[in-house]
């Protein structure tokens, strides 16, 4: 792919259209600041693959991720946002400016908002890697068909997890729900109702020792984690929710890092950089809900138009504007 220069000097550069992203848009925009929103992946991000979504306010009934974020990007493009094809792969950063070198072009701004979120982590053993699209999945949404009337294993112990392994009690055989602890971190009612599910079997301190299977996933082998037993579960299917790793590795050098590589920010989301922002899940003291990622972008996006603000000469965005 050839790169593409963009000489023009944008007010805001947004990287990432999930809800920190656009919410970010929409107050840049409105606020008349040249804007320059992109994606990797067209947008969305964690948002566009969960199934229910009962406490987002607003909403008394609940939506699916998808249906959230098309509300979120319809209202985004009624004020004018477009989202851009490109995957950011380092910064040159001065006094003045941010640049972003992508796949497909260059976008220099006068500030910068990094949203680009977090992707699932993976349990790092070889047989995972083997037959992933074979049985192992990241996504119960995306891939839950495919496990029609058979049983599957979910791996993990938080609200993630536990909500995918309802939602595939709805279409599998049965769902073997794999906690390393002895008891889950989901909440209180996400408990409530999995423990409702007749065909969820908990399999608690245990963690995968292997998954096996040649061309397909036929089973999984779980180490008790504190007697050491070996149990082998028969199984087509593999959901891994164990963690999230945030989408932030070209920041580096730039922003201060935390040890898992998320983006420290103060309350008003600045970065140590005073031109970088972070909004999202991947900031560092993140709660990763949708709402918080919302408040984050807005917050990132008033702060960035009081610093503009204070900077001469100001530059607007619009056909109404005189300057």
């Amino acid at each position: 792919m050839t790169a593409m220069v963009d000489e023009a000097l944008h007010d805001v550069v947004i990287l990432g259209a999930g809800p920190a992203g656009l919410a970010a848009a929409i107050y840049t925009t409105r606020s008349r600041l040249d804007t320059v929103v992109l994606d990797a992946q067209g947008g969305g991000g964690q948002l566009a693959i969960i199934d229910r979504i009962e406490n987002y306010p607003g909403f008394d009934k609940a939506v699916t991720g998808m249906e959230l974020f098309e509300a979120m990007r319809r209202q985004a493009e009624g004020f004018g946002v477009q989202v851009g094809f490109d995957q950011a792969q380092k910064l040159e950063a001065d006094d003045a400016s941010v640049t972003v070198i992508g796949d497909a072009g260059r976008y220099r701004a006068r500030a910068l908002i990094v949203a680009t979120g977090a992707r699932h982590r993976e349990l790092c053993i070889p047989s995972e890697e083997r037959l992933k699209g074979r049985g192992v999945s990241y996504c119960a949404t995306c891939d839950g068909n495919f496990f029609a009337k058979k049983p599957v294993a979910v791996i993990g112990g938080g609200d993630t997890a536990v909500k995918e392994a309802i939602y595939l009690s709805r279409i599998v055989e049965k769902v073997y729900l794999v906690h390393r602890r002895d008891r889950l971190r989901a909440e209180a009612l996400l408990q409530e109702r999995i423990r409702e599910r007749p065909n969820v079997e908990f399999c608690f301190d245990s963690v995968v020792d292997e998954i096996e299977g040649t061309d397909a996933v036929s089973g999984v082998r779980l180490k008790n984690t504190k007697t050491g037993e070996l149990r082998r579960i028969a199984v087509e299917g593999v959901f891994v929710f164990v963690g999230i790793l945030p989408n932030a590795e070209f920041l580096s050098g730039h922003v201060d890092l935390d040890p898992l590589g998320f983006v420290r920010t103060d309350p008003r989301m600045r970065t140590r950089h005073p031109r970088i922002f972070a909004a999202g899940d991947v900031r560092a003291d993140s709660v990763r809900q949708i709402g918080a990622a919302v408040g984050d972008g807005i917050t990132a996006a008033v702060t960035i138009q009081e610093m503009l603000d204070t900077e001469t000469p100001p530059r607007r965005c619009g056909p109404e504007c005189a300057i």
